[in-house]
């Protein structure tokens, strides 16, 4: 009976010490790390949005290439996997996609899509379940200055785009330089933001506003605000149309043949589409997407690499803020050491990285130092035009007339 009982206890703590040694080698975390981003690849801005899905997966791909992020908690690289919902470019839907990604796949971070009403709608979402965001093609501003501890964005705001048109501008010499602006405001958050900040800029930089005109998004007809703006004799057009209405202005300008020496269409012409749709049309268009790969940063050169191999041309504007949004994910999860939301997010905040758009790192309110860039399109290519150390062509100045404009050979 005492041997049974002895073999029974020694049976015991072999299962024990088997069971313990099972756990602990099964205890070396997930398969993956998982992240989910909502992005608008259908509706009105599939176009440009594309960018952003193919930035993220490109930085992902190369990642994992490499082993996956380091975890020290696991000591061991660990493959990112991003989950992608089409959110089809309405805030709606972008909310109930991240609730699903939350959900369903418990990740340790969100990315962004594009556009700034779907950022401000997503925002919220990552700040109730305390999953840290990072968005780029999202200049608005006013939504970091809510209050949210898991928003965080490297990319140009608001502020940063307005002062440094006028910059640029102030770079012409005198006895050229346009002086007489006219703000075309669309009727959103983001267009009162902007016509505030440009308002402001332009009078500190000593420039004369001629024109105010607002609008609604999706507008077919611009011509009567087109009209006046020719009355106005605007000089400097300042303007942030989404992809449909931003096609549909420049249309209608060159119908009506008005041609300021300056036009700035903010966002609309951040997608190949824009030269393919208006041809010529389309030219002599100032445009701020964040980044071109032209810029001499770290990694530049292999991402332009990687993207002529999938698309035939180096990485499109939108694709380098996005690429390096995954770069700054992954070295805030290997600075945390572990997976866990809140140490990512603090890692997140005190980010000073090299990335293919540059070094960034981030304010209080979560908006990054990063560089702004102004590219314009010529023959229709985007060629970055400020700042001039980056420079890939000269500011083409002042805009000929629609009638007078051909595209030339390479």
């Amino acid at each position: 009976m005492k041997r049974l009982f002895l073999i029974t206890i020694l049976l015991t703590g072999v299962l024990l010490v088997s069971l313990g040694t099972l756990t602990f080698a099964q205890d070396d975390g997930p398969e993956f790390i998982e992240v989910g981003t909502s992005i608008p690849l259908s509706g009105r801005y599939g176009g440009p949005a594309a960018q952003v899905e193919r930035g993220y997966r490109l930085a992902v791909e190369d990642i994992n290439a490499e082993g996956g992020v380091y975890v020290a908690e696991y000591d061991r690289q660990i493959p990112l996997n991003l989950t992608i919902l089409d959110d089809e470019s309405d805030p709606v839907k972008v909310v109930s996609n991240l609730e699903d990604v939350y959900s369903d796949q418990d990740v340790v971070a969100y990315l962004g899509g594009f556009g700034s009403d779907m950022h401000a709608a997503a925002a919220s979402v990552a700040e109730v379940n305390a999953v840290p965001y990072i968005g780029v093609a999202f200049a608005l501003w006013d939504v970091h200055q809510q209050g949210f501890e898991y928003l965080f964005s490297p990319f140009p705001k608001s502020p940063d785009l307005s002062k440094t048109i006028f910059e640029m501008l102030d770079s012409l010499d005198e006895d050229i330089r346009p002086n007489r602006v006219g703000i075309l405001q669309e009727q959103t958050d983001w267009g009162i933001e902007l016509n505030e900040f440009w308002t402001a800029d332009a009078e500190e930089f000593g420039y004369e506003v001629v024109f105010h005109g607002e609008y609604a998004p999706i507008t077919a007809d611009f011509t009567d605000l087109i009209l006046q703006m020719q009355e106005a004799e605007v000089e400097i057009l300042l303007s942030l149309p989404n992809p449909p209405d931003g096609l549909t202005l420049l249309t209608q300008m060159a119908e009506q043949d008005f041609a300021p020496p300056v036009s700035l269409v903010i966002r609309a012409p951040d997608g190949p589409t824009w030269a393919e749709s208006l041809d010529t049309a389309g030219d002599y268009v100032l445009f701020m997407p964040g980044w071109h790969n032209a810029m001499d940063f770290p990694g530049v050169d292999e991402l332009n690499e990687r993207h002529v191999e999938e698309m035939g041309r180096p990485a499109d504007p939108i694709v380098g803020p996005s690429y390096a949004s995954v770069q700054i994910l992954a070295a805030a999860i290997e600075e945390a050491g572990s997976l866990d939301r809140d140490a990512i997010r603090d890692a997140i905040a005190a980010t000073d990285l090299d990335t293919v758009i540059g070094h960034v790192t981030f304010r209080e309110d979560g908006t990054g130092v990063v560089q702004t860039a102004i590219l314009q399109y010529q023959n229709g290519r985007p060629e970055l035009v400020w700042p001039a150390e980056f420079a890939t062509a000269d500011f083409a100045y002042p805009a000929p007339p629609f009638d007078e404009r051909e595209m030339t050979e390479d």
